[in-house]
């Protein structure tokens, strides 16, 4: 596909902002939704990201600009993944190339990005409690304005999408949006039910309901009387066709479902929202990846691409440390029949796909609820398994009171594999798994380990799984080992162990100590130092919780300076707890703020972790 500007674009072209938008006639807008599906596949087949949910959500964001006003009217994009569309309505499409690079637009909603961007996210279930949160302050401030929530039926697997629920009585101009790509929410009972959403999200529906209202309510001394039994007919037949008491329960008024491609009915019923005085919960059916015929039939294989060939589609993934979980599993599954997967929604991303197929009895997947998949685990252990949580190392921060409460006070056996551990690239700052590292750390009976290459993993994956009877985390980067480096460190090793790989280096005036992916920059800066007449040693952690076996190390060396290179936040971090306890000069290289997104040499470049800087640093000497 070429991008050939006025042709290709036609309509498209047009529109920069919202303004511009709602200057099209809306015979034009399927037009412009045909644009911006090609403007996306051409886009995110160069720079990667989200392709298939908001392919599937273009009419419903044309729609919903074209009816509302942002950024007066605040749009809530659950996650934030599916915000694409958005930002190219929104002033961004010029910009678009920068998608997920260096200091270009984030992959997910961010507020320091645009003032239509309400609020930022890159985690599931949170737009609803946003979204009450920003309807609440406008009506402390008595603000005419709308605040709406698109959330994915993904996102309603997580808990606190219904806390959110349960928090909105009463919201004034709230309008909670279900972009339903996968799963149904309302009972369908069959042509009858289909008939009257049809005709219930129709202009002449709205104008004949409107026009009934007004006739009842002009009746003398009874009009108020009939109007309300009208309208409770009308909810009694709702709910015998659909299984909409549950929201109504909550608060809401329930529209939908509606055909979320079909953009007249679209803005047929974003405009009746807008009148009705309750909260208004509107369920829309979409299709994930639509208009590309590849995204359309594999869904969760172009949910989130790197770049691609658009005709050739994608290729084969290569291996990584998640595919080496993803077969390692499947084998000590086969030797012990209490091994159990557990996965909250991340079948594919964490490469769970082969141990289901093999072993779908003892397979889980949750749902978008990391909180609950921790007591779920703790469960599966007090009942005598041996659960491994699969999540990556982002969403392990929402259970962080499930570790300590009901993992690691019972000192239950749960082996949770954390994947994405360190910087994540692409995705940035709400991705980076750079503080798992110290949230487990302070958090007792918990054992930590962090691989530097698919040989170390397996067999920290052994031992916890069959030889230890405690809580254990086994921590590992996006992408794959660093080849060679491994053979290289074991060949040089004076100690080698499960624990840690050692290369002492008497009368040593550093010692350098660093676990996990970077190990191989801080390797780099050993030998910088080596070859420059600044004699160092090298201490590689495999297991860096508990670090008892690591002190006497690091005393009894003839380093004086000991230097630490970590990948994870230094508050809290590895390096500052062993260097809380020796009584050596010690310097630590480390991430000291949010870190945004860009490739992973580009963000170690940010962070410090260059070799020669951090050489530099050390002597105080250029290279």
């Amino acid at each position: 596909m070429n991008r050939d500007g006025e042709k290709q674009f036609k309509t498209l072209d047009k529109v920069d902002s919202p303004k511009e938008l709602k200057k099209l006639g809306i015979s034009e807008l399927a037009a412009l939704s045909r644009d911006i599906r090609d403007f996306l596949i051409w886009n995110i087949s160069q720079t990667g990201g989200h392709l298939g949910s908001n392919l599937g959500i273009v009419e419903l964001t044309v729609a919903l600009h074209y009816v509302f006003d942002s950024p007066n009217d605040k749009i809530i994009w659950d996650v934030g993944h599916q915000s694409y569309v958005h930002k190219i309505l929104t002033g961004r499409k010029g910009r678009f190339e920068t998608l997920r690079k260096l200091s270009g637009l984030s992959g997910f909603t961010k507020a320091s990005e645009s003032g239509h961007d309400a609020f930022g996210a890159g985690h599931s279930s949170t737009a609803l409690s946003a979204a009450v949160g920003i309807a609440k302050a406008n009506m402390l401030d008595k603000k005419e304005a709308y605040t709406i929530a698109v959330v994915g039926d993904g996102s309603f697997t997580g808990g606190l999408a219904y806390e959110g629920l349960n928090n909105s009585k009463n919201c004034k101009n709230l309008l909670v949006i279900l972009n339903d790509n996968e799963m149904s929410i309302s009972k369908n009972v069959g042509t009858m039910a289909d008939y009257l959403a049809n005709i219930r999200t129709a202009k002449k529906y709205y104008s004949l309901r409107s026009a009934i209202k007004k006739a009842l309510s002009s009746i003398p001394l009874i009009g108020k009387l009939f109007v309300k039994m009208f309208q409770a007919m009308t909810r009694l037949l709702r709910r015998s066709l659909y299984n909409a008491t549950f929201f109504e329960q909550m608060g809401f008024e329930f529209l939908g479902p509606v055909d979320g491609h079909n953009i007249n009915k679209l803005i047929a019923v974003l405009g009746e929202a807008k009148t009705r005085k309750n909260p208004v919960f509107i369920h829309v059916k979409t299709q994930k990846g639509r208009g590309y015929e590849k995204a359309e039939s594999n869904s969760d294989k172009y949910h989130s691409v790197g770049k691609f060939d658009i005709e050739e589609g994608i290729r084969g993934g290569e291996r990584s440390f998640s595919s080496n979980f993803g077969a390692k599993i499947c084998e000590e599954a086969e030797k012990n029949k209490k091994i159990c997967a557990v996965t909250a929604a991340m079948e594919e991303g964490t490469e769970l796909a082969e141990f289901k197929k093999k072993y779908p009895d003892r397979f889980f997947d949750v749902g978008i609820a990391e909180a609950h998949a921790a007591v779920f685990c703790a469960g599966l252990a007090a009942g005598g398994y041996i659960p491994v949580f699969a999540v990556y190392s982002t969403f392990l921060q929402r259970a962080y009171d499930q570790m300590i409460h009901d993992i690691a006070l019972p000192n239950l056996h749960v082996v949770i594999c954390v994947d994405r551990a360190g910087l994540s690239g692409e995705d940035g700052a709400t991705h980076h798994g750079v503080f798992d590292a110290a949230f487990l750390n302070h958090i007792p009976n918990v054992t930590v380990y962090s691989p530097s290459s698919y040989e170390e993993f397996d067999d920290a994956f052994e031992f916890a799984a069959n030889q230890m009877n405690s809580p254990v985390c086994i921590r590992y980067p996006k992408g794959g080992e660093h080849e060679g480096f491994n053979e290289k460190i074991k060949s040089l090793c004076t100690e080698n162990n499960l624990d840690y790989a050692y290369i002492k280096n008497k009368g040593a005036k550093y010692l350098l100590v660093t676990y996990g992916r970077i190990s191989e920059t801080a390797f780099e800066v050993c030998e910088k130092l080596n070859e420059n007449g600044f004699k160092a040693e090298f201490l590689k952690l495999n297991k860096i919780k508990p670090v008892d076996c690591v002190l006497p190390l690091a005393q009894k060396s003839d380093a004086e300076n000991i230097i630490f290179v970590e990948e994870g936040i230094q508050t809290g971090g590895i390096s500052e707890t062993i260097s809380s306890k020796l009584t050596k000069k010690t310097k630590i290289f480390a991430i000291n703020d949010f870190v945004e997104h860009g490739n992973t040499s580009q963000l170690f470049g940010l962070c410090g972790f260059d070799p020669e800087k951090i050489y530099e640093n050390i002597t105080g000497k250029a290279q």
